[in-house]
């Protein structure tokens, strides 16, 4: 703050000073009005990536026929097993029957305990769980039951679990040991539990309910696991027995479901179009509003929708001249593209479609034979070649975005910046000049305002003198 006060000359010293430096201060303003265009330019250009990445990994999503199917599982009773889709099935139906449950070891020492702080005795408790062998030894003076229970999980945690169960009541307590096998299943049996406990006796030790594998009949062949889930059973589908009975057989069968498909469609188109829809909005001018955003004529937009449409639109001619069945297009299928750019489904039309042949139908979107490029390096043009027959949009798409993307790596080891590399890095430049501008901009108007101070005051201070010269010579005047 100036403080220069005038009170000599009569003049705002301060306010002529501060005009002066306002004025000086114009070209700064501008350049940091520029920087921030430039800041709002890269902020916007993170947004539509953040779009571009959705749309990237949407579509990645999409491109295996496990990712692009949705699947129904129908079953002719429940209560009996629970099923889910875990890949691309085989539609048809199975038969099921449940014979056994798979179950874990449990062992209690029918011996039973007043007071679980009471010390029991010296000695070992001993047993196997799938090969391992465990040896639990206790002191005299550290033979409580409930410290018996925590050196048995301290020691075996991970393959039993011991715990105190109180068969009596609170007033009338009867603590007994229990020690459970951690996994269900012949693989997790307790096998070869005794004990030289004075107060936990051999004899005493009931076996409550042995480790078992579950047991199914899957279309009459017997197939057993050591929990109730089977989920490598039937490809693409995983199913968890739920109930035995052997005198019952259900039945449960796969299908294509139209709806879920059009759903993941539908999520792909919504996120095509969040990434069309900033462009578009960023691309509008107005006379009365001009730009409709600062990335207007901005070549990264030409560059991201010029790769959208040559990944989804550009379908070799011959293809489509050879496709009598009309699957060879998004719009045959019933994905429009509006004049606006962005995509829409024709419902009827797509069910339709999907309905007459739901594998001809993924075989547009979906790389059938699987992505080979024989193990090129990463990020190498290379990389992104498939060396394989089919591909399909959605692999092409978001292999595309990735190949814009990232920065490619040439043959002579060097890099090519991708698209936002090098959009990002031209605009943190121009932000970095304009910081450098300011800055020098700053401190010459430091050095002014210095300079206006100095001035000002040697002003002050001459007025000040002659003002008192002027007093002294009227006084000789009187």
């Amino acid at each position: 703050m100036i403080q220069l006060g005038g009170l000599a000359s009569g003049l705002d010293t301060a306010a002529i000073i501060d005009a002066i430096l306002g004025v000086e201060r114009v070209p700064i303003n501008a350049l940091e009005a520029d920087k921030r265009q430039e800041e709002s330019k890269l902020s916007l250009i993170g947004t539509v990536k953040g779009h571009l990445q959705s749309l990237r990994d949407k579509a990645e999503e999409l491109s295996t026929l496990s990712g692009f199917f949705s699947y129904d599982v129908t079953s002719s009773e429940d209560g009996v097993a629970s099923f889910s889709v875990t890949g691309a099935p085989q539609t048809g139906s199975h038969t099921l029957v449940v014979n056994a449950l798979a179950s874990a070891s449990r062992f209690t020492f029918t011996d039973t305990v007043t007071d679980p702080d009471l010390d029991l005795g010296a000695g070992d408790i001993d047993f196997n769980v799938n090969g391992t062998a465990y040896s639990v030894t206790l002191s005299a003076a550290g033979s409580s039951l409930n410290e018996i229970r925590d050196a048995i999980n301290s020691l075996a945690g991970d393959d039993v679990t011991a715990s105190i169960v109180n068969l009596g009541t609170a007033a009338s307590p009867q603590h007994q040991l229990v020690i459970a096998g951690e996994d269900t299943g012949l693989e997790g049996a307790v096998t070869g539990l005794t004990s030289t406990v004075a107060g936990l006796t051999d004899v005493n030790i009931v076996e409550l309910t042995s480790a078992a594998n579950a047991e199914v009949e899957i279309d009459g062949l017997t197939v057993q696991r050591s929990t109730n889930t089977f989920s490598d059973v039937i490809e693409g589908l995983s199913f968890t027995a739920q109930a035995a009975d052997v005198s019952k057989t259900i039945s449960f069968s796969a299908a294509v479901d139209n709806a879920g498909i059009k759903t993941k469609v539908q999520g792909f188109v919504d996120a095509y179009n969040e990434v069309i829809d900033f462009i578009n909005d960023q691309g509008t001018f107005t006379e009365e509003d001009g730009a409709g955003g600062e990335l207007f004529g901005d070549s990264i937009l030409r560059d991201i929708k010029s790769t959208l449409s040559r990944s989804l639109f550009s379908v070799d001619i011959s293809t489509v001249i050879a496709d009598s069945a009309g699957f060879s297009t998004l719009s045959l299928l019933g994905v429009d593209l509006g004049t606006d750019g962005t995509l829409s489904i024709d419902s009827a039309k797509f069910d339709e479609k999907l309905d007459e042949d739901p594998d001809a139908f993924a075989d547009l979107f979906v790389d059938t034979d699987g992505f080979d490029n024989t193990g090129a390096a990463n990020n190498t043009q290379a990389f992104f070649t498939d060396l394989t027959t089919d591909d399909g949009l959605f692999d092409n798409l978001f292999r595309a975005i990735d190949q814009s993307v990232n920065d490619l790596v040439l043959g002579d080891g060097s890099s090519l910046k991708g698209l936002f590399s090098r959009r990002e890095e031209s605009i943190n430049d121009k932000i970095a000049r304009f910081d450098a501008r300011i800055e020098t901009l700053e401190e010459r108007l430091i050095a002014t305002e210095q300079s206006l101070i100095a001035r000002f005051s040697a002003l002050e201070s001459l007025i000040t003198g002659l003002n008192a010269q002027g007093s002294a010579l009227g006084g000789l005047q009187q």
